[in-house]
Parts: structure tokens; sequence; C-alpha cells
């Protein structure tokens, strides 16, 4: 016979989750080039922040670097989906190397904004995580006009000449809550303070948190957050998750990472993932918490993601004269 508590345990799994269209396009890019080049590819900095997805694409001969100079003269690299300054472009045009660029074309609309107002004589607000490759990209298109601002906090030491144009930006992943709030700081600061011309935090990370956000303000005791701990989406789900009422919330790569004593007394878990997460890590959550007593998860869809990108240029080429011959 089955116990009340055990009839009372739910897990509700958040849809969407996982990979978004920019990571999908990056490690699909990356999958593509060893196949067509065959390894080693190198690949500047991790293609995605996720630990598995990395560790995977090692095994099939990509070799991933900090920098340029730790990759041979005219070999193949891959620029990841965070981005890069021009400065990198350069100096792989110098050493000529042999480059493919996965940015993700929402990282790159927010390097043509900042180009746009540098050009302009505005001075960029960019809200964004300092040490962030793809903050590192965007600063790098403007470094003169730009100033970094990493939380609301940080806008009363914002110094910005008076009769100045002035206009925000932000990293593509951070919370959607906490950006809003540093922007009406700003604003309150700056009243002709300018708005990129469409908002930066990507459709991805956005609908990732008002997924979080509808199941943990509905009763639940513990987020189970899939992702790594450099990934920024991911570490802002499980801030996203306590902000809007669940009891706890914890990031996890896998399932070996669980601490079973988290669900003591649980009732209610929400499970769901960053955006680059490949869904098996996800799966194995799910199975490790049916081994413990719950039932299987019922999935609360939030919306349907159907955006899809290109692979990058160069590659497309390539692959078209390979099925010539």
């Amino acid at each position: 016979m089955t116990s009340t508590s055990e009839t009372s345990k739910r897990v509700v799994v958040a849809a969407p989750r996982g990979y978004c269209a920019g990571v999908d396009r990056a490690v699909v890019t990356v999958e593509k080039a060893l196949d067509l080049y065959g390894p080693p590819v190198y690949v500047r900095k991790q293609i995605v922040h996720n630990k598995h997805v990395v560790e995977t694409l090692e095994h099939r001969g990509a070799v991933f670097v900090e920098e340029l100079d730790e990759v041979p003269e005219g070999a193949t690299v891959v620029f990841s989906a965070h981005g890069v300054s021009p400065a990198v472009h350069a100096e792989a045009a110098e050493r000529h190397l042999k480059t493919i660029d996965a940015t993700c074309p929402l990282v790159t609309k927010v390097h043509h904004e900042a180009k746009r107002f540098a050009k302009e004589n505005t001075q960029i607000l960019l809200i964004g995580h300092g040490g962030h490759e793809e903050v590192e990209g965007t600063m790098g298109e403007a470094p003169e006009s730009t100033t970094l601002v990493q939380s609301p906090a940080d806008v009363e030491h914002v110094e910005i000449p008076e009769g100045t144009n002035v206009a925000w930006l932000s990293q593509t992943t951070l919370s959607v809550d906490e950006t809003m709030e540093t922007v009406t700081r700003l604003r309150e600061k700056f009243p002709l303070l300018m708005d990129p011309p469409s908002d930066d935090i990507c459709y991805a990370t956005q609908n990732r948190q008002l997924a979080v956000k509808q199941i943990a303000s509905a009763g639940c005791d513990l987020m189970i957050v899939v992702g790594s701990q450099n990934s920024s989406n991911s570490v802002r789900l499980v801030e996203v998750a306590l902000e809007a009422g669940a009891k706890a919330s914890y990031r996890v790569d896998n399932a070996g990472e669980i601490d079973p004593a988290w669900l003591e007394g649980v009732d209610t878990v929400g499970v769901t993932s960053g955006a680059s997460v490949p869904d098996d890590l996800v799966q194995g959550v799910l199975t490790f918490l049916q081994e413990r007593g719950y039932p299987a998860a019922v999935e609360e869809r939030l919306t349907e993601e159907t955006l899809t990108f290109a692979l990058p240029p160069e590659l497309r080429k390539d692959l078209r004269r390979a099925v010539k011959h």
C-alpha cells in the first residue's frame, strides 16, 4: 500500500529547459568541424559553459585552449558561443588561423549595438559580470566608450561627464529582474538613458527564468537546477527559484552531485536546466528521484521554442564544397 507521504510527492520538470538555439548551433559547429576537417579542432575557451559537453567533444578530438597562442599556426579554431573581441579576430588573422565563429547571433547583436552607440559618441553602461567571456567580447568592441555595471549597488559609483549621451546594454544571460532593477537605478541617475533597440537578455534565458518562477511560486519545496558552476544562466536560475518562493534551490552538474539529505521532508521537487545542458543529464536527475520514491515527473510547459540558427557561414561553405567533391 502507498503511504500518504508518497502520494503527496510531486516532481515538476520545467519546459523550456536545456539547449537554446545558440548553444545547439555552437555544439553542432564543433561536431561538424571535427567530421569535416578531422581532429584536432581547436576551440578558444569552452564552446558552451557545460562540463559534460566539453568532455564529450574532447573525446572526439576537440582541443580547448584559453588563448590563441596555444593554437599552432595555420590550424582551425572555433570561437565559442560567448563571442570574442575584435583584438582576438585580429590575432587569429596574424597567426593565419582558420577561424569558425560560433558566437551566438544574439550576442553578435549586442556587439553591433555597442559599435553603433560608440560610433554615435554615446557612453555605454554594460550590465554584466566582470571576467565573463561574453562581457569581455562586448567591451572589446568599444573599450573607450564602455563602463561595466555589475549590480544595482554599482550604480552609485558610475560617473559619466555631464552632457554625455548614455545608453545601456546587457550580457544576454542575466537575471531579468535584477537587470531591470539596475536599469531603473541607472535611469534615476541618468534620466536621458537610452535603451538598446531590442531587449539584450536572450529569449531562452527569459523563458527558463519564467518557467522556474511558475514552478517555484506554486509551493515548491526544492528546485534542482542542472548546469555547470561557470554557466551564468544556470546560476541565475537558482537565484530566481529562491526569489520566487522555492524553499531551497541547488545547482548540480548531474544527478551524482545531489545530496540525498536535500530530499528530507520534501514533497514537491522542481527540476530544470540551464541553456547549455543536454537533456540526458536532466533525465538522470528524474531517475535519481524516482529511485527514491518520487513519482514520474510532470512537465509544466510555459511556451514552445522554435527558433533555430544557421551554422556559421565559413563552415557552411566548406560543407557545401565537401558535398560537391
